[in-house]
């Protein structure tokens, strides 16, 4: 399975032939992602993970194209498009099973991370792919009763502090890591929580490699 980073929270999966992306956002490469993918998977409806028109524009315009999300985001992308093109959005709960466009999926969690008590709580949905890697969204729910292998790492959020990030790796302890959620860093922060995150993570048996915005690695 090949693992591609895209900026910020969008990474997308490809194998036999088939490819999904996960969190196409507004600070994404949305088009570059999601050309000549199945599916698009969704953790949650804020923006710099869900980019309402350009996704609802991938979907009108490739007719195969499947979006699996939240109900939230399903039903927000359901009613913006017609009765053919809505078909082809599905919703997902946390705990189940699927396979989609090839891939097995595992969801997890349920509820995004607190920004701030007077800030709405919107529904989150962590997916892991093929039983390999696992997308949190914007969460720390540690997936329960499986074993990680690859583990994508929000390394700087709204709601989010660098000894949870840290605390979530150790937790997982997967052999290996990627950062994802970094738009908002610059050089300097990145390459800090990066060197916490790394250094910390080997103590557990986590080896954390930084990719940068088009770098693909191969996973399992």
């Amino acid at each position: 399975m090949l693992l591609t980073k895209f900026t910020h929270a969008c990474v997308r999966l490809e194998q036999d032939g088939s490819a999904l992306v996960i969190d196409p956002g507004s600070f994404s490469e949305v088009e570059e992602a999601v050309a000549d993918v199945a599916a698009i998977l969704i953790t949650h409806e804020h923006a710099d993970h869900f980019d309402e028109e350009r996704i609802s524009a991938a979907v009108r315009a490739e007719p195969q194209l499947e979006v699996h999300a939240p109900a939230g985001v399903a039903t927000r992308l359901s009613d913006i498009l017609d009765n053919d093109d809505a078909a082809r959005v599905h919703t997902v709960e946390p705990e189940k099973n699927y396979t989609i466009a090839g891939f097995e999926v595992q969801t997890f969690g349920g509820q995004h991370a607190l920004i701030h008590p007077h800030l709405p709580i919107v529904k989150n949905i962590g997916y892991l792919i093929n039983g390999e890697l696992y997308h949190p969204g914007d969460s720390f729910i540690v997936p329960h009763g499986v074993t990680v292998g690859t583990l994508l790492v929000p390394v700087h959020a709204p709601w989010s502090k660098t000894a949870e990030v840290i605390d979530f790796v150790t937790s997982v302890r997967a052999p290996r890591a990627h950062q994802i959620h970094d738009a908002l860093l610059n050089e300097t922060g990145l390459a800090m929580v990066e060197g916490h995150v790394s250094r910390l993570g080997k103590h557990y048996g986590t080896e954390f490699v930084h990719l940068d915005p088009g770098e693909s690695v191969t996973l399992g």
